[in-house]
C-alpha cells in the first residue's frame, strides 16, 4: 500500500541559496536541546544545562543507566504490569475468553487464593449470564424485565454502600482479604457499583496488587484492557518525571516507528513486555538489535498477523502428503510489507512486489506459542516455506535444520542497507530537526549510520553537533503533538502529576492515546496534522482547568510556579539581584531575577504593574523567553475581561478561540463593567493563557 510521502520517503533535495546558517547562541542551545531531547523543560533546567555544557548534558543523557531515577522509579512501583510476563498479565487481567475457559473446565483457576478469589467474580456473572438467557421449554424467558433489572441495580447499590462503610471501619491492610471473603454476589455488586469519594479513598489505599484485584473484579466483560491502562499511566510518569529524558525520548519515537495496536486481541497483554524488553533496552544501542527485537516479539507477531503465515509448501500445509494436496493456507504478506516499507528501506527502497512475497516466506514460521494465553515467540519449522529464496537479487539458503537463520540474514541485510539508513536518518531528523529535515544533514547522518553499522547514538550525536540541528533556522520550529504538550504543560510548571489516570484520558480526547494508533504508520508528527484552531482551543481548556485546580483532582499552586520563576530567571542586562533557587538535582544555585520589565522586552521604562512583572516571569519560565508582542497585548485583553467562570460557554470558547487565532485579525470587543479578579485567580489565568498561547505550542 502507499504512505504519505512525510513518512515514508524524503523529498528531493531542493535548490536553496547559499546562505550561512545563523547559529543559536549558547542559552538558545541550551533550550534547544531541551526542548528536542525532553519532554520539556523545567523551570530552572536551561540554566543547569548552561552550568554543565550542553554537550556534556548530552553525552550523560546518552548513558542513561549513570542517572539516578530513584523518583521515578518509587511511582512506577505502583505499576506492576510493568513486571509481569504476558502470561501473568493475562492470569492477573483474565479477558473475557480466559473466564468462559475456566467456566467450561478447560483451564484450571488460579492457584493464588486470593487470584481464584477475583475470577469466581468472573465466574458468577458469566453463569448468570448464561442462566438469564434461558428458556424453558414452555417458552417461559429468564431474562429480566427492565424493570427487574433497575430494581437489582438498587439493591447492589446499596450492598457497595455498605460494604464501603464496614471495609473503611477495619485496618486499610486487611480491607482486600475482607471483601474477597464476602460472598460472591456481594463482591460483584461493590466492585460494579461502589462510587464517588467512597471509591476514590477506598482505590487509593489499596496497594497496586489489590487495585489490579478490584479493577478485574469490577469489569462485567474482562478485564484485560487495565494492562494497558497501567502501562499508558506508567508512560506519563516517566514522560514528566524521569530524569532520563533522552532514553524516555527515544523509546517513544522507536515505538512509534515500530508501532503496534495495543487494543488488538492479544496485543493488550503483549505490549507491556514489548515496550519493555523489545525497545527500551535497545533505544540507544545498534538500529540491527532493535529490528531484531522486535521481529522476534509476540506483539509485532501478533499485530501483523505472521504468526497465521504458513508457507504454501509447508509441513503444516500438508507439503510432505504423497498426493501432492494442500490445506489451503498461506503466506501472510502483512508484515513482511511493513518491515521494508515502514522499518527499514521505506516505500521507494528499491524492493519490488515480488521481494515483498519472498520476504514472507522467508519469515514462515516466526510466530508465537499459545497467543492467547501469553506464551513466547516460537519459531515452527513446520510452518516454515523450505528451500532457498531469490530476494532483493540474491540467493538466500535455507538451512533445512534451522530454518529461521534464514529470516535473521534477511532482516540483518535490511538493517545494513544504505536506503534503511537514509530512511531512519530522514525519520531522526523529522522527529528532531524540522518536519522537512535537510537533505546535506540527512546524508551526513546516513554515512554515519553505515560506517557505525547502525549505532544509534552516533548518528545522534552527528544530528546534535551539526550547524542546521544549532540554527535559527531550525530553532522553535517543530510543532508538539498532544503528548509532547501534555508533559511539557505538567514539566514547564513544575506540577507533580497526582492523576495520571486523567492525564491519559484528556490524550485519548485529544485523538494521541498511548498504544492506540490502529495503522502500522505511527503517529504523525508534523504540524499539519496537529495544529489547528479546534486542536489549541482543546489545549486552552485543559490549561484552564488545570491553573485552576479542576483537573481531576490535580492541586495547582500558580503563587509557587512564580517564585521558582523568579528565582530561574536568567541573567539580563538591567537591575538585577542574586537569589537562591533549587536546582533540578535538589541542591541550591545562584540564580537572577529581573527588576525591570523594561529591559526584558527590549522597551524604553514604562509604568511596571504587578500584573506585567509575573506575566514575564511566567512568559520567561514557561516559554524560555517572551511570547510576541500581538500574543501580549492579547492575554492582557483577555485578563481584562470577566472570569471564565463567570461567562457562558459560547463566550469562553469565543475567548479561547481569540487566542489560538492570534495571527487572525480580532474585532475589538466593547468595555465590560466589571469586578476586577483576586490576585490568584489574575494569576492562574496568566497562566493559563501562556499555556495556551501559540508560543508554547512549539519546541
Amino acid at each position: 500500500m502507499v504512505r504519505s510521502a512525510q513518512m515514508s520517503k524524503s523529498k528531493a533535495p531542493k535548490a536553496e541559496k547559499a546562505m550561512p546558517l545563523q547559529p543559536l547562541t549558547e542559552r538558545e542551545r541550551a533550550q534547544q536541546i531541551l526542548n528536542r531531547f525532553t519532554f520539556g523543560a523545567r523551570p530552572g533546567e536551561v540554566e543547569q544545562v548552561l552550568s554543565m555544557g550542553a554537550d556534556k548534558w548530552f553525552a550523560q543523557q546518552l548513558d542513561p543507566n549513570s542517572i539516578k531515577d530513584d523518583a521515578v522509579a518509587r511511582r512506577l512501583g505502583d505499576y506492576p504490569v510493568l513486571r509481569m510476563t504476558p502470561d501473568q498479565v493475562v492470569q492477573t487481567f483474565p479477558a473475557q475468553f480466559v473466564v468462559q475457559q475456566v467456566a467450561e473446565g478447560k483451564m484450571p483457576k488460579p492457584s493464588d487464593p486470593q487470584l481464584a478469589a477475583v475470577y469466581e467474580v468472573g465466574l458468577w456473572r458469566w453463569q448468570k449470564s448464561l442462566d438469564d438467557k434461558k428458556v424453558d421449554a414452555d417458552g417461559t424467558s429468564h431474562m429480566p424485565t427492565p424493570e427487574q433489572q433497575e430494581e437489582q441495580k438498587k439493591v447492589d447499590q446499596a450492598t457497595a454502600a455498605r460494604i464501603a462503610g464496614e471495609l473503611f471501619a477495619i485496618d486499610r491492610k486487611d480491607r482486600m482479604a475482607n471483601l474477597l471473603s464476602r460472598p460472591v454476589a456481594d463482591r460483584a455488586a461493590f466492585a460494579q457499583y461502589v462510587a464517588g469519594e467512597q471509591r476514590t479513598l477506598l482505590i487509593g489505599e489499596f496497594t497496586p496488587r489489590e487495585r489490579e484485584y478490584f479493577y478485574a473484579m469490577a469489569a462485567p466483560s474482562g478485564s484485560s484492557y487495565r494492562a494497558l491502562q497501567e502501562l499508558s499511566e506508567a508512560k506519563m510518569l516517566r514522560m514528566v518525571l524521569s530524569e532520563r529524558q533522552v532514553q524516555e525520548v527515544m523509546t517513544d519515537f522507536w515505538f512509534n516507528h515500530f508501532n503496534v495496536y495495543g487494543p488488538k486481541d492479544s496485543d493488550q497483554w503483549y505490549t507491556p513486555a514489548y515496550e519493555r524488553d523489545a525497545i527500551r533496552p535497545y533505544a540507544l544501542g545498534k538500529f540491527r538489535d532493535l529490528l531484531l527485537a522486535t521481529a522476534k516479539s509476540p506483539a509485532m507477531m501478533v499485530y501483523l498477523d505472521n504468526f497465521t503465515s504458513i508457507g504454501p509448501n509447508s509441513e503444516a500445509n500438508g507439503g510432505k502428503r504423497k498426493d501432492g494436496k494442500r490445506n489451503g493456507r498461506g503466506l501472510n504478506e502483512n508484515y513482511a510489507r511493513e518491515v521494508m516499507e515502514l522499518h527499514t528501506v521505506g516505500v521507494n527502497g528499491g524492493y519490488s512486489q515480488a521481494d515483498v512475497t519472498q520476504l514472507a516466506g522467508i519469515l514462515t514460521g516466526w510466530s508465537v506459542d499459545n497467543q492467547n494465553l501469553g506464551g513466547k515467540f516460537l519459531f515452527d519449522p513446520k510452518k516454515h516455506e523450505p528451500g532457498e529464496k531469490l530476494w532483493f537479487g540474491q540467493t538466500i539458503a535455507d538451512d533445512p535444520q534451522n530454518g529461521q537463520q534464514q529470516g535473521i540474514i534477511a532482516l540483518t541485510r535490511l538493517a545494513s542497507m544504505p536506503q534503511t539508513a537514509h530512511f531512519i536518518s530522514w525519520k531522526l531528523a523529522q522527529r528532531f530537526v524540522a518536519d522537512d529535515p535537510p537533505p546535506a544533514l540527512v546524508d551526513r547522518m546516513a554515512d554515519t549510520f553505515q560506517q557505525t553499522y547502525g549505532d544509534i547514538k552516533q548518528v545522534l550525536l552527528i544530528m546534535v553537533h551539526s550547524p542546521e540541528f544549532n540554527s535559527r533556522k531550525y530553532f522553535r520550529n517543530k510543532v508538539k503533538t498532544p503528548q509532547e504538550f501534555l508533559a511539557s504543560a505538567f514539566r514547564a510548571t513544575a506540577t507533580d502529576p497526582g492523576n495520571p489516570g486523567q492525564m491519559v484520558q484528556t490524550l485519548r480526547q485529544m485523538g494521541m492515546p498511548f498504544y492506540g494508533k490502529l495503522e502500522p504508520t505511527g503517529y504523525y508528527i508534523t504540524a499539519d496534522h496537529w495544529m489547528n484552531t479546534t486542536a489549541l482551543i482543546d489545549r486552552l481548556n485543559f490549561a484552564m482547568q488545570l491553573t485552576q485546580s479542576k483537573y481531576g483532582g490535580q492541586k495547582f499552586d500558580s503563587s509557587r510556579l512564580l517564585a521558582v520563576g523568579l528565582m530561574s530567571q536568567p541573567s539580563v542586562s538591567g537591575g538585577v539581584k542574586p537569589v537562591s533557587a533549587p536546582a533540578g538535582n535538589g541542591e541550591v544555585r545562584a540564580v537572577r531575577i529581573v527588576d525591570s520589565v523594561s529591559s526584558v522586552r527590549g522597551r524604553m521604562p514604562s509604568p511596571i504593574t504587578g500584573m506585567d512583572v509575573a506575566l514575564d516571569v511566567l512568559e520567561t519560565t514557561l516559554v524560555g523567553g517572551p511570547v510576541s508582542e500581538k500574543t501580549n497585548a492579547l492575554i492582557h485583553q483577555q485578563v481584562a475581561q470577566p472570569a471564565p467562570q463567570a461567562q457562558t460557554g459560547s463566550q469562553l470558547d469565543q475567548r479561547q478561540t481569540q487566542i489560538a487565532q492570534t495571527q487572525t485579525s480580532q474585532a475589538q470587543q466593547p468595555a465590560q463593567p466589571q469586578q476586577p479578579m483576586s490576585p490568584p485567580d489574575t494569576l492562574n489565568m496568566l497562566t493559563a493563557l501562556v499555556l495556551g498561547s501559540p508560543e508554547f505550542q512549539v519546541r
